[in-house]
């Protein structure tokens, strides 16, 4: 029987997104209706609320997980013996670590709605990436999730 998550969380986007989206697609609708045809209008609606819908759905979906002897951000996945320190980083650390002190070579899973991250340290030699960055509502507990991962 596999063992629970430590740490688990989902990226979804705010409620904010899903009623500006909304609203877009309203406004979309009350420029069409006055254009064309009703049945086009309320066709053409429809698409852009499905897409919409998806859209949000798909961007909202990335996961973290801390689980086993993983570490899962997205669809990307690293095995504990691979993994060094991980920190806590506050808003204005993860506004630096993200822009101008970012390496290129690092991984990262960031949400722009999301403002604090954690960041992992890669020791594995072969792995190019230096570091994770991943956004996250819970750093410290997702670092202590890590912590204990790599110590245990």
């Amino acid at each position: 029987m596999e063992k629970p998550p430590e740490y688990q969380e989902r990226l979804s986007v705010p409620i904010r997104w899903w009623a500006q989206g909304t609203m877009l697609v309203a406004s979309f609708w009350l420029a069409l209706v006055v254009a064309v045809p009703e049945p086009v209008a309320w066709t053409a609606t429809a698409i852009a609320m499905a897409l919409l819908v998806l859209g949000l759905w798909w961007f909202g979906e990335a996961r973290l997980r801390v689980a086993g002897d993983w570490f899962v951000a997205g669809r990307a996945r690293i095995e504990a013996t691979h993994l060094g320190a991980a920190d806590a980083l506050d808003a204005e650390e993860t506004r630096r670590v993200s822009g101008p002190g970012a390496d290129a070579r690092a991984h990262l899973l960031l949400r722009p709605y999301v403002r604090r991250a954690v960041r992992v340290e890669v020791t594995d030699p072969r792995d190019p990436a230096p570091y994770w960055l991943v956004s996250s509502r819970h750093p410290e507990a997702l670092a202590a999730a890590l912590t204990a991962l790599v110590k245990g």
